[in-house]
C-alpha cells in the first residue's frame, strides 16, 4: 500500500480574524518557550560541574549547543510571526487584492508547518534536558546517602 503525503488546504477558508487569533497564540507560545530557555540556562549554570565531567561532556555539549539552536530559531519565529502580523492588514484593507490575499494564506500555512516541527523538536529537546537532570540529581541523591553511611 501506499501513502503520499498532502498538505492541507484548509487555510484557504480561514478568516482574517482566524489567522490574526493563530499568530496572537503562536506568538504567546513562543514567548513563554523563550522564558523556558532562560530557565534551562539558569538550571544548566547550576550543574555546570556536573555537566562537563568528562564521561558525558560530548554528549551534554551537543544538548547545550541544540538548547542554543533552539534559542535561535524560536527568536527568528517570533520575528517571522511579527511580520506576518503586521502583513494581516493585506487582508483586512477591504482591496481586493486576490495575489497578496493568497501569498498571505501561503505564508500562514508555512507557519503553521514551521511551527508544528519547531515544537516537536523543542519538546524532545526538553525532554532530553530533564532527563541530564533528572540522572545528575539521582547521582547526587546517591553520592549523598553513601557520604552518610
Amino acid at each position: 500500500m501506499k501513502t503520499t503525503q498532502t498538505q492541507s488546504k484548509y487555510v484557504e477558508w480561514l478568516s482574517a480574524e482566524q489567522m490574526h487569533q493563530d499568530s496572537k497564540e503562536w506568538l504567546s507560545e513562543l514567548l513563554f518557550i523563550k522564558d523556558e530557555h532562560l530557565f534551562f540556562e539558569d538550571l544548566i549554570k547550576s550543574f555546570t560541574l556536573q555537566l562537563i565531567e568528562p564521561e558525558k561532556f560530548s554528549n551534554n555539549k551537543e544538548i547545550i549547543d541544540a538548547l542554543n539552536r533552539s534559542q535561535k530559531k524560536n527568536n527568528l519565529l517570533i520575528e517571522a510571526i511579527k511580520v506576518h502580523e503586521n502583513d494581516l492588514e493585506i487582508m483586512l484593507d477591504g482591496v481586493n487584492q486576490t495575489k497578496e490575499e493568497a501569498a498571505y494564506r501561503k505564508s500562514h500555512r508555512g507557519l503553521i508547518l514551521e511551527l508544528s516541527e519547531f515544537d516537536k523538536y523543542y519538546k524532545s529537546l526538553k525532554a532530553q534536558i530533564f532527563e541530564i537532570i533528572k540522572s545528575i540529581k539521582k547521582e547526587d541523591k546517591r553520592n549523598h546517602l553513601l557520604d552518610k553511611t
